[in-house]
Parts: C-alpha cells; sequence; structure tokens
C-alpha cells in the first residue's frame, strides 16, 4: 500500500499546483447550488430535506467527472511520462489504483464543501439526516463509478478532448440505461432477461434508490463492482498500449 499512497500524494497535489483545481471546486459548488435553489425549485417545496440537491448530481457528474478523468492517463502517454511512471517500483495496479483514489478523493472534496446545504436544511426544519448520509454516500460512490469509467477511456487514447468526449457519450449510455428510450431499442430483438439486465445497469435507478434512503447493499456493491471492472479495464487497457 506504501506504493500506492505515494502515488495517490502525487497526484492528489497535482490538482492544487495548478489554479484548476480551485476552478473546479468554485464551478461545481456554484452549479450545485444553483441547480438546488433556482432549478431544483428548493424553496417553494416546503420541505427541508436535499432531495433538490441530490436529483441534480448525476448530471453535473456527467460533465465534471469526465473533466477530471481525462487527463488522468491521456496527458501522460501525450508527454511520454508513462513510460517513466511505469519504471518506477510499482505494479500497474498500484499506478491505476493511485491515480483513481486520488481523482476520487478530490471529487470527494468536492462533495464534503458542500456541507453548508447540510447545515441549511437541519436550520430551516427537522431534515432525516440518516437519508442525507446515504445520500452522499451515494452521490460519493457513483463519482467514483464515472471516473472509473473515463480513467478507462483516458487511458484508451492520448487526446484529453477524444478521452472526455467518450467519457461522457458512455456515462450518458449507464445514466439512461433504465430509461423506456433505451430499453424499448433493446426489447425489439432482446428475450427478458437482457431487457432487466441492462435496467439493471443504470446508475441513475441505483442512485435514486439510495437517495430515497434504502440503503440497500446490492446498490453499494453494484457501484464498488462497477468501480473495479473498470480498473480493471484500465490496467488492461495500459498493458495493451504502453508499447505504443
Amino acid at each position: 500500500m506504501s506504493a500506492v499512497l505515494s502515488v495517490f500524494r502525487r497526484e492528489f497535489a497535482a490538482y492544487f499546483a495548478t489554479p484548476l483545481a480551485v476552478v473546479f471546486l468554485v464551478i461545481f459548488l456554484v452549479l450545485a447550488g444553483a441547480f438546488t435553489f433556482y432549478l431544483g425549485n428548493f424553496y417553494e417545496s416546503g420541505q427541508a430535506d436535499l432531495q433538490p440537491f441530490f436529483s441534480f448530481h448525476p448530471w453535473l457528474y456527467l460533465l465534471l467527472a469526465p473533466a477530471v478523468a481525462m487527463r488522468l492517463w491521456a496527458e501522460e502517454r501525450k508527454s511520454g511520462t508513462l513510460e517513466l511512471l511505469l519504471t518506477l517500483p510499482l505494479t500497474l495496479w498500484q499506478a491505476v489504483l493511485g491515480k483513481f483514489l486520488a481523482a476520487w478523493a478530490f471529487l470527494g472534496l468536492a462533495l464534503a464543501l458542500t456541507f453548508p446545504m447540510w447545515i441549511t436544511v437541519a436550520w430551516l426544519g427537522d431534515p432525516d439526516h440518516g437519508v442525507i448520509l446515504a445520500s452522499y454516500l451515494g452521490s460519493w460512490l457513483m463519482a467514483g463509478a464515472f471516473l472509473a469509467i473515463g480513467g478507462a477511456l483516458s487511458a484508451a487514447t492520448r487526446s484529453q478532448v477524444v478521452a472526455f468526449i467518450l467519457s461522457v457519450v458512455a456515462c450518458l449510455l449507464l445514466l439512461l440505461a433504465g430509461f423506456p428510450l433505451a430499453l424499448d431499442v433493446v426489447r425489439g430483438w432482446a428475450p427478458l432477461p437482457l431487457v432487466d439486465a441492462v435496467a439493471g445497469l443504470s446508475f441513475l435507478t441505483h442512485f435514486q434508490a439510495i437517495t430515497r434512503g434504502v440503503l440497500d447493499l446490492r446498490d453499494v456493491v453494484f457501484f464498488l463492482l462497477c468501480i473495479g471492472a473498470w480498473l480493471l479495464a484500465t490496467v488492461l487497457v495500459i498493458d495493451l498500449k504502453k508499447a505504443d
């Protein structure tokens, strides 16, 4: 784990080596607040909870998580520092895990900085703090899944722009997998078990179940398995392309 922690510290510090990290955090907080209080009709709802706040998180992460993930490996390949990283006394798995955890912690920091929202609803009323805590956990897990997807696609290209576009498309497909629009396409040719399997891949369905206060272990395991699968894909892609 010492090698993973070394990569983690290096990558996490790199986010704050330029003003981009601060710009990202400000954009995330401003958009989260604007969506909650204006588009989410927070005051008009008459309820002291954070449902309007969390309802926009999947769509915030759809753009912001790929923006963080696109530089994880594409820039390393473009600048030629990937070869230098792989010559260090650490395994490919340790490098992938360390970089991912740094990016996940950065998004976790952005999420943690929204705590004034929680304080606001606690001051305005008597919300269910268990539901809010579960929603924060679900939001962070979903952010990790988005990052893992973006990291795998970043490893497949030298272009950050291409990595960003591919990640947004892939994440959008997984968000909409449980919607009738996506399922109707599959129903036209696939058997019912396959349709159910596609519906079960929907990030939105699993996240919404958590935000309703139903912290089902299956939803947590779904996001963890998704993260693990895409990290494995990242390792395989880098191993195949490291000679390019």
